[in-house]
């Protein structure tokens, strides 16, 4: 079964050619620039619900139909007019410029979507806390959620401990540091070795470190950083059933 993105390179080959063979009997008749912004549709809708090369093909395949049914010498891939060459030029402009605006517009609804289901994630755990879940229970289902956040491996949770085994850490900024340097999760070294820590803490008492190994996959910093509210949840539930701390 094909894939999404080639049903959609194979409609923007034969979208155009489709559409203006049905156009050739009305060539004569019909302004060529109505033609053309037929022919835009096509690639709106190819672009609109496929990949950016499907969206380029359907430009491509536009101005090369359009070019070769529609305008002076018909069947021919050659142009005689000013007026037909300025067209056929927009009709790849245009249809690169809305495949680029609907491949912006997939990328910001998938941002937003991953927001709020980052949100969603936060709020599930403040609710466990407003619930009165047990300490112990909250960190295992931010455990479970962490996994899913940053698609990891494994993590485990270790009360009272930190930086044993020499992992990198997610600091509460958001930021991971390797050894107390900076790194970038988009850095080759990720995903790294000794896994990755992110400690739980309570009025700046360790309550315990999530260990984390990642998996190919890197992280969003705005994944980073909902992690760390998470771990922050933990913490404060931790605390709060042992007031003197670890």
């Amino acid at each position: 079964m094909l894939s999404r993105d080639r049903l959609a390179v194979v409609a923007g080959l034969v979208g155009p050619l489709a559409l203006t063979a049905v156009l050739v009997p009305f060539r004569s008749s019909l302004a060529n620039t109505d033609a053309a912004l037929a022919l835009i549709v096509i690639v709106v809708a190819v672009a609109a619900v496929g990949s950016r090369l499907g969206g380029f093909v359907a430009a491509a395949s536009a101005a090369a139909w359009f070019d070769f049914f529609l305008t002076r010498p018909y069947e021919r891939f050659a142009i005689n007019r000013a007026a037909d060459i300025e067209t056929t030029v927009l009709l790849l402009v245009i249809g690169a410029a809305v495949t680029e605006i609907a491949v912006w517009g997939r990328r910001q609804h998938s941002a937003a979507s991953s927001r709020a289901g980052y949100l969603d994630g936060i709020n599930a755990a403040a609710r466990a806390v407003a619930t009165d879940d047990s300490p112990s229970a909250l960190v295992d289902r931010i455990t479970a959620g962490l996994v899913q956040l940053l698609s990891l491996r494994s993590c485990d949770f270790q009360y009272g401990t930190a930086g044993i085994g020499g992992p990198a850490r997610l600091e509460h900024d958001g930021s991971i540091t390797v050894a107390g340097r900076p790194c970038d999760p988009q850095d080759s070294y990720w995903p790294p070795r000794a896994g990755l820590e992110l400690l739980a803490e309570s009025g700046g008492r360790l309550q315990g470190r999530f260990l984390m190994q990642p998996g190919e996959v890197r992280p969003a910093r705005e994944q980073l950083l909902v992690a760390v509210a998470l771990a922050d949840q933990a913490g404060a539930a931790l605390g709060a059933s042992h007031p003197a701390g670890i």
